[in-house]
């Protein structure tokens, strides 16, 4: 098999998708439920009562651990071969738990541009959710195909077609059952499988274990078989479902890879019910990595020969969408997370950064589950890795091998919380200085300076509250630095340039700053204060924040 052969194939078997969904919807129960059907770990971590609750593998903060919430994007890597596939060959599944809490959308938007499908979860009992509707919406505009899991099936909720109607509403995706519930929300007994006809022709009995610790087994029956042992809940299930296929609601994947229409299953992953139904589906109809575009402007103004896009079986490409200090105390290291977009990736390889030039070498790599770390000798497109210590990269950057590829940035949103951050001790600055570079880098929060507050109380921006305790505790577990915070009084920022800062910091309730990538940023008082100065100083530079 020649090594374009080779690339194609392996990217053929990966499937590499996010989770996401409103806090508190069930992102990490499920990925661990995901992995223990994958049987790489055999016992769930997530067990049922408040005392005893034990912390998902996806979860390794330690805030993440006593609030039982996701702060950070977490990437795991196992192989999957689904039942009674006629595959040979396993699946190699990359899937990343995110943050559902709205303060960290940008860490989830990040992680959106990595990955080729997305798993969205929502509450049985809630339905769409203010963040599951912004994500759902971001999907949809990104072109990224949807597979719907309506999750905690196991208790009371809205009725199922009422939870389909709501997403043709609110969003214009148009859902098409693939396991249809069989129980209303808090009688779960199992699914009907739909087939291409939008006909239930199996029905799949989940028997419940201890805790839904482990995998739950299953019984198959024929439908003549399920009326009988259901009677009437099985009936409703199969009216249920031919009343959406006669509306045209059945699974077409060419509208689902254009984001038309989304997949439904119906699960419980702290039962472990429907969980490999989940897997089996996103094995049988996930897209596969593509090759992909290069960055248009960098192309552009290129002085030098650059490609304008990627395919699979090109040299090699990646891009880094993630950067994570502290995930290991007994490791005192950096990892960059980055999705292979195109060739063969060779630990120890040569590759070039593209925003800076510079050459290095990729000696230490990973995969990592939770706290657990794999050295990873070679990766194809689709893959995840963790480059350790690799210089100074930053999320969305480039590293290529071979000719110049650079890919479009990242989005960066529109902060709306400021505050000043300083160290308690002033014999810890040098430590507050390194920790400060560090974090800002990985994108925790952005740091903003001036003359007038100087290096010793930057200022932290971020999108919600919550980054600036993550800020905080991190410096303190992983630096050994407690730190102060205090508020200042602005509540928007604005990117301006070097010609109208100076007008701009004339005036009252406006404060200019350097962000650490170079970018001017104008603080204004509040909104009405904003659209006081544009009225007044039209021609003066005051730009949104937000790129896309």
């Amino acid at each position: 098999m020649s090594t374009s052969t080779g690339t194609r194939a392996e990217a053929h078997r990966r499937r590499t998708f996010a989770v996401i969904a409103h806090p508190d919807a069930g992102k990490s129960t499920l990925t661990e439920a995901l992995a223990l059907h994958a049987h790489i770990i055999s016992e769930a971590g997530a067990v049922h009562g408040k005392g005893n609750r034990k912390s998902t593998v996806s979860d390794w903060m330690d805030m993440e651990k006593e609030r039982g919430i996701s702060v950070a994007s977490s990437a795991l890597q196992f192989e999957y071969l689904p039942e009674g596939s006629e595959a040979t060959t396993p699946y190699m599944i990359n899937l990343v738990d995110t943050p559902g809490h709205a303060d960290f959308s940008e860490d989830t938007y990040r992680v959106l541009s990595a990955v080729d499908a997305a798993v969205m979860l929502i509450d049985a009992a809630k339905g769409l959710e203010p963040q599951t509707l912004k994500l759902f919406r971001v999907c949809k505009a990104r072109g990224l195909p949807i597979v719907t899991v309506v999750n905690k099936w196991d208790r009371i909720g809205r009725e199922p077609l009422e939870l389909v109607d709501e997403i043709v509403q609110e969003i214009d995706l148009q859902p098409t059952p693939l396991y249809w519930p069989v129980g209303e929300a808090g009688d779960f007994r199992g699914l009907a499988h739909i087939n291409a006809d939008g006909e239930a022709d199996n029905y799949i009995h989940f028997i419940r274990t201890a805790g839904g610790s482990t995998i739950a087994p299953e019984e198959h029956y024929s439908p003549d078989e399920a009326a009988d042992r259901e009677g009437e809940t099985w009936e409703t299930a199969v009216e249920e479902a031919e009343l959406l296929a006669a509306d045209g609601a059945v699974h077409d994947q060419t509208l689902f890879e254009q984001c038309v229409t989304s997949p439904i299953i119906f699960a419980s992953a702290m039962l472990n019910f429907g969980v490999h139904q989940i897997l089996d589906t996103l094995c049988a109809i996930a897209p596969a990595p593509q090759g992909r575009d290069a960055d248009p402007k960098a192309v552009e103004t290129s002085t030098t020969a650059m490609d304008s896009h990627r395919e699979l079986d090109d040299d090699f490409s990646g891009v880094v969408f993630k950067v994570q200090a502290g995930m290991d105390k007994h490791h005192r290291d950096t990892l960059a997370f980055m999705r292979v977009i195109s060739g063969e990736f060779d630990r120890g390889m040569q590759v070039t950064h593209a925003q800076s030039g510079r050459t290095f070498s990729t000696k230490y790599a990973l995969t990592v589950f939770g706290r657990n770390r794999d050295t990873v000798e070679t990766a194809f497109p689709g893959d995840i890795i963790g480059l350790v210590n690799a210089g100074s990269l930053a999320p969305g950057d480039t590293i290529y091998a071979g000719k110049k590829v650079q890919y479009p940035p990242m989005p960066q949103f529109a902060p709306e919380h400021f505050q000043t951050l300083r160290a308690k001790s002033l014999g810890k600055y040098k430590q507050f200085r390194k920790a400060l570079d560090q974090l800002d880098a990985e994108g925790v929060v952005q740091i903003l300076r001036n003359d007038l507050r100087g290096d010793a109380a930057p200022v932290m921006a971020a999108v919600g509250p919550m980054q600036f305790e993550v800020m905080q505790a991190r410096m303190e577990l992983e630096y050994n630095v407690e730190t102060i915070t205090e508020p200042i009084p602005y509540s928007v920022a604005r990117r301006t340039d070097a010609e109208s800062a100076e007008a701009l910091g004339r005036q009252r309730g406006v404060e200019i700053f350097t962000r650490s990538d170079g970018e001017l940023i104008a603080l204004f008082g509040d909104k009405w204060r904003l659209a006081f100065i544009q009225k007044e100083h039209p021609n003066l530079t005051m730009e949104p924040l937000v790129a896309d």
